[in-house]
């Protein structure tokens, strides 16, 4: 082939240069889009901090819009942010989510109604039932109203269980015992009448906790009260990622007529002596709890990535009952694993880089619906 040597230098300097000038959407549309590859069989979502929500990054914003059309607030909504005292509420950073997801055609996932971690401050001094209760249903009736039409769903409680399947000892069982759970679904139905309505935990898939599960499911609809769907957070770690009892949650909750989706999705590398996504939970710092700070080994990086697909694969055998998939972080730098349970580690567990660059997870990812 003949041509002229200054044309094409030329020419190559002008598409260097319309690169540049190109907008960050454009350099997020070149990595293959985990929304578009799915968009047949399941939402893809990720979790989002308050910079992503303001936008502060315009490349971050538009990797995000490119990548994912369901988002979770990963701390927003929770009852200390978003009602920090007792007759005072702040929606500023919600409504401004809701206006992230219009602008980007991203559905949101409202983030938890009821939860025994990050309570506002004031529970601390409430000794009353009547008091509780007072603040159980003024706040699911105020937030739930708030965002009725606005939210896509509700976490309505958040890791109510046990290990075992028995209910966990919050300060709402122990003021309004066992029926809690059933009371936070009837508000939240009724302020909400046309908003998704879920239940969600983490070792949900495990056998014992599974059972509570069902138990939770059947009561709630027993009383008839509406329940659309159960989250099963996904907190696994590398080449240790339960399968089996994963596809045997899928089946046994589909079963009860409820959706299932996977809301807080990552896979750990780093050592953890338990099982788990206990907030409260801590581990004490080694010479060995930190090993990756200059880069995950292939071997590691390998098996993160054949879980994945493993996962994905599993996912997509049940595309008729899974609705989402939600990894709790857009990138590794995101990622709440960097400071739970030891602050200040270099974790791995998700499909992009802290460049938000694609690593092998997610090539074998993507490759499925190749």
């Amino acid at each position: 082939m003949h041509f002229n040597k200054h044309v094409f230098t030329i020419s190559a300097a002008a598409l260097l240069l319309a690169n540049l000038l190109l907008p960050d959407a454009a350099f997020a549309q070149k990595i293959p889009s985990l929304k578009d590859a799915f968009r047949k069989d399941f939402g893809i979502g990720t979790c989002l901090n308050n910079a992503q929500i303001e936008e502060r990054d315009p490349a971050t914003t538009a990797f995000i819009a490119s990548q994912f059309n369901m988002a979770t607030p990963e701390n927003i909504m929770k009852s200390a942010l978003i009602h920090p005292k007792w007759d005072t509420y702040d929606f500023t950073m919600g409504d401004k989510l809701i206006e992230f997801g219009k602008k980007h055609k991203i559905k949101i996932n409202g983030h938890t109604l009821i939860w025994h971690s990050q309570l506002p401050s004031f529970i601390r001094g409430i000794k009353s039932a009547d008091s509780i209760r007072t603040f159980f249903t003024d706040h699911i009736k105020t937030v739930a109203g708030h965002y009725n039409g606005k939210v896509y769903s509700w976490d309505v409680v958040n890791e109510a269980l046990n290990e075992d399947g028995t209910m966990r000892k919050s300060v709402f069982l122990q003021h309004l015992g066992d029926d809690f759970v059933t009371e936070a679904f009837r508000l939240a139905q009724q302020a909400a009448p046309k908003t998704e309505l879920y239940y969600n935990d983490y070792n949900n898939e495990q056998p014992k906790k599974r059972a509570g599960c069902i138990e939770l499911i059947k009561k709630i609809k027993a009383a008839g009260v509406r329940i659309d769907g159960v989250g099963i957070q996904g907190h696994w770690h590398v080449g240790k990622v339960p399968f089996q009892d994963i596809e045997e949650s899928i089946l046994q909750y589909a079963a009860l007529g409820v959706k299932v989706m996977f809301t807080e999705l990552d896979i750990e590398v780093l050592p953890r002596n338990f099982q788990g996504a206990d907030v409260g939970a801590r581990m004490t710092a080694n010479e060995q709890s930190n090993p990756y700070t200059a880069g995950l080994p292939d071997s590691v990086q390998q098996q993160l990535a054949a879980d994945y697909e493993a996962l994905f694969k599993l996912f997509l055998k049940h595309k008729d009952k899974v609705t989402r998939v939600t990894f709790w972080g857009v990138n590794d730098g995101d990622s709440w694993l960097n400071g739970w349970p030891i602050r200040g580690r270099t974790n791995y567990p998700l499909l992009f880089d802290r460049n938000n660059q694609p690593k092998p997870a997610f090539e074998k990812v993507i490759a499925l619906k190749k």
